[in-house]
């Protein structure tokens, strides 16, 4: 079959080829900030390795990785960040972008429902681009697969049409860089992970470490805040960054019009405690799931049946609500369901049913 260097201009006539790259976020070169990223949370976004606080295993591994590959001139190997959200998965794609000194573009996973979205994002393009999608566990088994030879020999072939006259067309790709983001790196397909040649897994903060990022973003908000304020936010923030970005921006209103602009210990402690975040990170949905468990008398619960007495979908608490609790030993995941443990009880102020599994291994 002949290989066309580049695929060529889509003219409208061309039926079955594939549709410009679907809306995501893009900018070229890695100063400009892209159309879809919320303007406000992008100023407190690391633009550089050295301002990125945290993960240093993962961070010190990636400035390997992308300094032997600018060395060389070539496309940095293809990198899966798991974890939970909020961690930075997306402020360390566009890092990369940004010291190699490529363009970025990035797009999350439903939005790339045919294999024409894939084929016409991919054909678009520059060398080394940093490709960004998020939730990449979302993506349908049949575009894993077109990814697999666009990951490892930088070429898709799509079959147009239907029936006897169905035929095979050869797209060529620029060499890029794909950085899959995903919660639940499980629901990916071992022929997909292993395509991945980086695979990091980020790992919850430590209360310094949201301090300093606190006191970052502060700085950067213009919010002066007390060293002790930043600390209790740190305290509260499931150690989490995106949370803890958030807080400070709402308590900056109440440092703003309970004083005089200064956040201190006591204007942050109450605007947490209004904003129903306690001394432990747990918000009201958090005690919502616990209080659901708790009224099953210590027997396992499914996490649709959670869901069900929340109001809440299930992909959601398993993304973004339990990880928090179960690292932090509130509830326990078990082959049955999910129990309450002792920790969770004891933060309800109830007593463990007598019989109740709280404990992981007993």
């Amino acid at each position: 079959m002949a290989r066309a260097p580049f695929p060529p201009r889509r003219k409208k006539a061309d039926a079955g080829l594939p549709e410009p790259a679907p809306a995501g976020e893009r900018h070229v070169g890695p100063q400009s900030a892209g159309a879809d990223e919320d303007a406000f949370e992008a100023t407190l976004r690391p633009q550089r390795f050295a301002d990125f606080v945290g993960q240093e295993r993962v961070v010190e591994n990636l400035k390997v990785y992308v300094k032997a590959a600018d060395k060389r001139g070539e496309a940095l190997d293809h990198i899966l960040l798991s974890g939970p959200p909020g961690l930075g998965k997306t402020t360390l794609a566009r890092i990369v972008a940004n010291e190699l000194g490529v363009d970025f573009h990035g797009t999350a996973a439903p939005a790339l429902k045919k294999p024409g979205d894939l084929v016409g994002l991919l054909t678009s393009l520059p060398e080394r681009t940093v490709l960004f999608i998020d939730e990449v566990h979302r993506l349908s088994a049949a575009l894993e697969e077109y990814l697999y030879s666009a990951m490892e020999d930088y070429f898709i072939d799509l079959t147009v049409d239907q029936g006897a006259a169905a035929r095979p067309i050869r797209f060529n790709l620029r060499p890029f860089t794909l950085v899959g983001a995903t919660t639940r790196d499980g629901l990916l397909s071992r022929p997909f992970q292993d395509r991945f040649g980086i695979p990091q897994k980020l790992a919850f903060y430590s209360a310094d470490e949201l301090a300093l990022i606190v006191k970052r973003s502060a700085g950067i908000l213009g919010v002066k805040t007390e060293k002790e304020a930043a600390a209790e936010i740190a305290a509260r923030a499931r150690k989490t960054p995106r949370i803890a970005n958030r807080l400070l921006r709402r308590l900056r209103d109440w440092a703003e019009v309970e004083g005089d602009g200064t956040l201190t210990l006591a204007i942050a402690r109450k605007g947490l405690e209004r904003e129903g975040v306690d001394a432990l990170g747990l918000d009201g949905m958090d005690r919502r799931i616990l209080e659901s468990l708790a009224k099953h008398g210590g027997q396992p619960v499914g996490v649709k049946t959670v869901a069900v007495m929340v109001g809440e979908e299930p992909d959601t608490i398993e993304d973004v609500y339990e990880p928090f609790l179960i690292q932090g030993g509130f509830i326990l995941k078990t082959p049955r369901g999910r129990v309450l443990a002792a920790r969770g009880y004891e933060h309800l102020g109830l007593r463990p049913p007598k019989g109740a599994e709280t404990e992981l291994f007993q």
